[in-house]
């Protein structure tokens, strides 16, 4: 500990002379930052470091002056190059192997007293995504921050910082590969999240319980489908954005609405269908919540939503086949048994309700 915070001491001890001395290099490089330029091709990604001589010097040992001497940089370039390869994991298409770079040349930046080395990712075959992953590339410095900045189609297409926290950073490609990509990583997240969901679960379990007949029962699921989907878009987007400490109280209060009009509505006029929009509205927030949280690739933001959405549709489907299915037989073989399980299943949807209202509402926020 002593030996690390002595190095970081003396490193920018020498930034400071370094400030004094190059006026120029104080104006260029402020604050300890490092910078990887990834362009991706159908055949490669060609990426460009550009680091601080001072950090490079550090880490390698080495006079930091030595960037500027070709036949010094030519020498070390093997240790350069070790070194990017053990700090910046590269990977494509959720494979656990990580790419290779190999070295295309390295010059000196007066203007920023920095080395831009210039590295190849060889590719089999295009990537529909890919993944950077590790944390700022000299944690030495604690405060120092690694700006990566991914570019398609000569455009700059996705920008993100490494600092001391590890992280990995997705990005997903425009093209018919990253289209791909994107299905297989947020169809099943959409599946899992409402699978995991208890109170989506119940919300729909509970329009159910009275049963009906296939028509009406679709009736119902679409409604819920159109008006989660609306919300859910508009979320996403970032066009509507309310809170979720508004959100998750009131998605609580659509559990306990749906079982409360299961037990006093019945024998009445059946409104299921216009619950389930109007409260599938507050749904479609909830869902968004999660989608924000799995971060939205820019350049595929069409699809993600598209696949997202669709898994929530596969894991409802699932979900209310099941217990259509079962309420079903037992209506078919007693129904009076069947009135019981509206009535205790009714019960059972307003407490759960009613819990999840008072800890949501009680939630340190």
């Amino acid at each position: 500990m002593v030996v690390r915070r002595f190095s970081v001491v003396v490193a920018r001890g020498f930034r400071l002379v370094l400030s004094l001395l190059l006026p120029g290099v104080a104006a260029a490089h402020p604050a300890p930052f490092s910078y990887v330029d990834l362009h991706l091709a159908p055949d490669r990604i060609d990426a460009n470091v550009t680091i601080h001589m001072i950090d490079l010097g550090h880490d390698l040992e080495l006079d930091p002056l030595f960037v500027f001497n070709p036949s010094m940089v030519e020498a070390a370039k093997d240790r350069i190059l070790r070194l990017l390869t053990e700090r910046l994991r590269i990977t494509a298409d959720g494979r656990d192997t990580r790419l290779l770079p190999t070295w295309v040349g390295a010059e000196a930046s007066s203007e920023r007293a920095a080395l831009r080395i210039a590295l190849r990712y060889p590719l089999e075959s295009s990537a529909g995504m890919v993944q950077v992953s590790g944390a700022a590339l000299f944690p030495y410095d604690p405060q120092h921050q690694t700006f990566v900045n991914i570019y398609e189609d000569r455009q700059l297409r996705q920008q993100a910082i490494l600092d001391k926290e590890p992280r990995t950073i997705e990005f997903f490609s425009g093209t018919r590969q990253g289209a791909i990509e994107v299905i297989r990583r947020f169809l099943p997240a959409g599946i899992h999240h409402i699978l995991i969901g208890p109170d989506h679960i119940l919300f729909l379990i509970g329009l159910i319980l009275l049963g009906g007949t296939l028509k009406r029962l679709l009736l119902i699921v679409t409604a819920f489908t159109v008006a989660h989907s609306v919300t859910l878009s508009l979320a996403a987007l970032g066009l509507v954005n309310p809170p979720s400490r508004v959100v998750e109280p009131a998605i609580a209060l659509s559990v306990i609405y749906v079982g409360a009009d299961n037990v006093l509505g019945r024998g009445g006029r059946d409104v299921r269908a216009w619950i389930a929009f109007a409260f599938g509205l507050v749904h479609g927030f909830g869902f968004a919540g999660v989608l924000r949280e799995m971060g939205l690739p820019p350049a595929a933001l069409g699809w993600s939503l598209f696949a997202f959405n669709v898994g929530v549709e596969v894991g409802q489907a699932c979900i209310v086949a099941a217990a259509a299915w079962i309420l079903s037989l037992v209506r078919s073989r007693n129904h009076r048994a069947a009135e019981f399980v509206a009535v205790a299943g009714s019960v059972v949807v307003i407490a759960a309700g009613c819990f999840w209202f008072v800890e949501r509402i009680w939630r340190p926020s």
